[in-house]
């Protein structure tokens, strides 16, 4: 477990924290509603690549200098904040008090739009970001530069906050789909984008796995009478013959899964992944014994189920392939360059 502390004065800035995997969609929006923390309570998660403001245009910029930063692809900007963010659950942080005069936002919260919005309560620098604006994933973003990472002592033993992966529905209560999700199918369909070698791919027909993942595979990438066949493999699940495998980022570290065979893979978040591979049991059957012959049972709880058809993200696929180094071959730059060109109603 570890503690930050201001880089100034010591001071405490968070509760002891658990460090995990940045999630997929920590820089991601779903517009006009409100949005969950970011992380879990008692973690924290480091982002690698720059992040926040300030933005240059990419025009203003040169390629091996947005290159440096992280992104290897033509985009609108390009950030120009510190690379290596730590993202807390608000309620982790500790010892802050707002700076008035960048408390912007879009709509009824804060954006970070102006830079730090944070200072630390004893010495007054500016330490962090609260984001809390609709549309946005809450959290507080500290500054690298101005926090320090130190090791909790004392108090009782920590217990790690993420023993197992719990799977995450894909439906909302109102029939949504799980923004969670949508990004998740995002980030991997980009992965596998490289992984395919910009081939068209397969599904196993029939499934949430084809549901989600199929018609946006369609849309960005070519038709063709050879397609490589995609197949979830990972703990307990063999790769069964597949041309690619769709395997679980480890919670922790955000490495992807390796099976023991040699097939490309492409990584999905752990929880989107643990659905997929074993969706809960729905089967409309007592809690013991049997029903009697010619009765049944209509009171069990069906599972939630979408209003809609699944989309892919267009922004999040770019956003993610943009910041792949495979997006420089010709093949992968070329599906990059149709998407980014496209104004197909498939995407929001």
């Amino acid at each position: 477990m570890d503690v930050f502390v201001c880089a100034g004065c010591e001071a405490p800035l968070s509760a002891p924290v658990f460090r995990v995997a940045l999630p997929v969609h920590a820089h991601h929006s779903s517009w006009h509603e409100l949005l969950p923390p970011l992380m879990e309570q008692g973690t924290y998660a480091v982002d690698p690549l720059p992040s926040g403001p300030p933005y240059r245009r990419r025009q203003e910029i040169e390629e091996d200098e947005a290159a440096a930063r992280g992104v290897y692809a033509p985009e609108y900007s390009v950030s120009f904040g510190a690379a290596g963010r730590i993202a807390l659950a608000p309620g982790d942080s500790r010892g802050t008090v707002l700076i008035p005069e960048r408390c912007d936002g879009y709509c009824v919260g804060l954006d970070g739009r102006d830079g730090p919005n944070l200072a630390c309560e004893r010495c007054a620098s500016a330490v962090g970001t609260r984001v809390d604006d609709c549309g946005m994933w809450q959290a507080v973003w500290l500054e690298p530069g101005a926090v320090r990472r130190v090791a909790s002592v004392g108090g009782p033993a920590p217990v790690d906050p993420v023993p197992g992966v719990r799977p995450r529905p894909p439906v909302e209560p109102g029939g949504g789909w799980d923004g969670r999700w949508v990004a998740a199918v995002a980030v991997a369909l980009a992965h596998l984008v490289v992984a395919a070698e910009g081939d068209p791919v397969t599904f196993p027909a029939g499934g949430l796995l084809a549901e989600t993942f199929a018609r946006g595979a369609d849309a960005v990438l070519p038709m063709g009478p050879v397609r490589k066949s995609v197949g979830l493999a990972g703990p307990g699940v063999p790769v069964s013959g597949h041309d690619i495998a769709l395997v679980p980022r480890d919670p922790v570290t955000g490495e992807p899964w390796r099976p023991s065979a040699d097939v490309p893979v492409a990584p999905l978040s752990a929880e989107v992944w643990a659905y997929l591979a074993e969706p809960p049991e729905t089967s409309p059957l007592p809690a013991s014994g049997t029903l009697p012959p010619g009765v049944l049972r209509d009171d069990y709880p069906l599972p939630p189920h979408p209003a809609y058809t699944f989309e892919m993200d267009r922004r999040i696929f770019l956003h993610t392939l943009a910041r792949h180094p495979a997006v420089r071959r010709p093949r992968i730059r070329a599906v990059y360059d149709r998407v980014l060109a496209g104004r197909n109603q498939l995407w929001l």
